[in-house]
């Protein structure tokens, strides 16, 4: 049985497929238009997943799609009844909902040998919140599981906690839009001066440069309730309906969310180019806080309410990888799952999974620990395109490349390693990454610098041989998708400075064997050379989309300053 899912008319448009209930292959459209956060319809992530395949259209038995406009549709109403001023952003909105009704047309452009009546009826809709869940839980390792889904909105839902045993998700509660702890960072962020549809992560980098000063204040714009669910103060906010929430060139965009209440409270917002005062920095600190006192909040009383040892969580708050990296230690459950593409790309994997699952009723396949199903290039392909190019190179078997990277490294060099399937999700986990000393305490500053071109206060990861995770971290966990905040141990932050965050903590990603033998192996041919079994990684992009060909590597590195370009097994240097 063959299920593609989309995630379409939404941010972070991807498409993923399966055949009975395994994941062949996932990826985001972005990586192909090359415009962060692509909102339209995903053609080129589905024609790479047919591709990946080797079926067309019409042998697909199912496509679902992590969307349905009938959700909560009573409430929905109501809202708009109780906020008629409303009625013209719903009505975008409504606009952009029809999209999705019109899919059949969307297809039928990717084939016109498709048969249109046949794929209408293929066409199931699974509600947004649903699908985060099944991406969560079904690719986990776990047999039951609480779970929880949290993000901005989707489907007028934006918190949902449920059960997962076996094949089945049940839902146990919700919170209804406008009401969001992602809207709720989202309006500190803009606040702060990051205006930028995705800058949340920015505001968890700046967090540790603060102190929490004022979560007594921030707490004022939220209400925990005894259920283990939130509302918040609605003073503090423009409507987001209102605000506008809108696609320009498919690219998502959110109005200003905070109001002149919240200016009130917290000041003048700072200006995209202003300088970050020490008062911009502890109020990250102190949002950061909050949130993360939400989550606990939510999670330990789903705790208590199941009884389960094990948690599951998605949506764009489960990207707050400072939190989840405490979410154990503070909440009582004893295993966390998350997906590598816990943001809203990973609707695609979870609609399909939902289907095949809980609807279907099919066996669960294994785990997936395993984020590399995008795109990939052999050697003779990417030969062939630099001799196109005229550009010099020597391809070199893996011993002899190791070596040669690692000593580049060591210089100091900066590394651009293209290896393997992409990922899927917004981290690079050693497919696409560029790579360095993380001994070397001037590579950060090094790549915000001449690389990566961003503000100097976000951190770099530390990619760790699982195996040497207990001596370096003070927790020990498997972390395959860097999806964890952990604090390095206090004797060995002076030894990799570069990957160390100004408060002694590490987003980390544990290397396995198994899953990424090349990674593995150049990290640990670093290890023998140096004694530390950890590299400095870091996306390969410059303000776009991580690289997806080898084409946008090379560019990437023309118009960079890194030292060396490693494309699989052909090694380009800067002269």
């Amino acid at each position: 049985m063959y299920i593609l899912g989309i995630n379409a008319y939404h941010a972070d448009s991807s498409a993923a497929i399966f055949k009975d209930g395994e994941m062949i292959a996932a990826t985001e459209e972005e990586r192909f238009t090359r415009v962060k956060h692509w909102a339209g319809f995903p053609v080129q992530a589905i024609q790479f997943c047919l591709r990946e395949a080797g079926i067309s259209l019409n042998e697909l038995d199912y496509i679902t799609i992590g969307r349905n406009a009938k959700a909560k549709l009573m409430n929905k109403v109501g809202y708009l009844l109780s906020n008629p001023s409303l009625i013209a952003g719903a009505f975008s909105r409504y606009k952009n909902a029809q999209q999705v009704s019109g899919l059949e047309d969307e297809f039928t452009k990717i084939d016109p040998s498709a048969n249109y009546s046949s794929l209408k009826h293929k066409i199931k809709n699974i509600e947004h919140h649903r699908s985060h869940l099944a991406s969560a839980f079904f690719a986990s390792p776990f047999e039951e599981a609480a779970l929880l889904s949290i993000d901005g909105s989707g489907d007028f839902t934006t918190t949902m906690i449920g059960i997962g045993r076996g094949n089945k998700i049940e839902v146990l509660d919700s919170v209804d839009f406008p009401v969001s702890c992602g809207l709720f960072y989202t309006a500190f962020t803009q606040f702060l001066g990051f205006p930028h549809y995705g800058d949340e992560y920015k505001v968890m980098g700046l967090a540790p440069y603060g102190e929490a000063k004022y979560t007594d204040k921030v707490k004022k714009v939220l209400r925990f309730l005894p259920n283990g669910l939130y509302t918040w103060n609605q003073e503090y906010f423009v409507p987001p309906t209102k605000a506008g929430f809108k696609y320009e060139n498919n690219m998502p965009y959110v109005g200003n969310l905070f109001s002149d209440k919240f200016i009130e409270e917290f000041g003048a917002p700072r200006k995209k180019e202003e300088e970050l005062t020490q008062y911009h920095k502890d109020i990250a600190t102190s949002v950061q806080r909050v949130t993360e006192e939400l989550i606990f909040h939510i999670l330990k009383k789903l705790k208590e309410r199941t009884g389960m040892k094990n948690v599951c969580i998605a949506g764009g708050v489960a990207q707050n990888s400072v939190a989840n990296g405490k979410v154990a230690e503070a909440t009582g459950f004893e295993n966390v799952y998350i997906p590598s593409a816990g943001h809203d790309a990973g609707i695609s994997m979870g609609s399909a999974l939902y289907l095949y699952n809980h609807v279907l009723e099919q066996p669960r396949a294994k785990p997936v620990w395993s984020a590399y199903t995008g795109s990939k290039f052999s050697n003779e392909e990417i030969e062939s395109f630099l001799q196109s190019r005229g550009i010099v190179y020597k391809r070199l078997a893996d011993e002899a490349l190791f070596d040669i990277v690692t000593e580049k490294l060591i210089e100091p060099g900066v590394v651009g390693w293209f290896n393997g399937r992409a990922e899927f999700g917004p981290r690079a986990l050693g497919a696409r990454s560029i790579i360095a000393d993380p001994r070397n305490s001037k590579a950060k500053d090094l790549l915000n610098l001449k690389i990566k071109r961003r503000e100097s206060f976000r951190p770099f990861a530390p990619s760790i041989l699982k195996e040497y995770t207990g001596d370096y971290f003070t927790k020990k966990d498997e972390v395959p998708f860097m999806e964890k905040v952990f604090p390095i141990k206090k004797e060995k932050q002076a030894e990799i400075p570069a990957v160390t965050h100004v408060d002694g903590t590490g987003r980390l990603q544990t290397v396995d064997k198994n899953i990424s033998p090349r990674y593995y192996g150049l990290i640990d041919a670093f290890r023998k050379k140096t004694g530390v079994p950890i590299l400095l990684n870091t996306s390969f992009n410059e303000n776009e989309p991580i690289v997806n060909t080898p084409a946008e590597a090379l560019d990437c590195f023309l118009r960079t300053q890194m030292d060396m370009l490693v494309l699989e097994n052909c090694v380009i240097e800067r002269k």
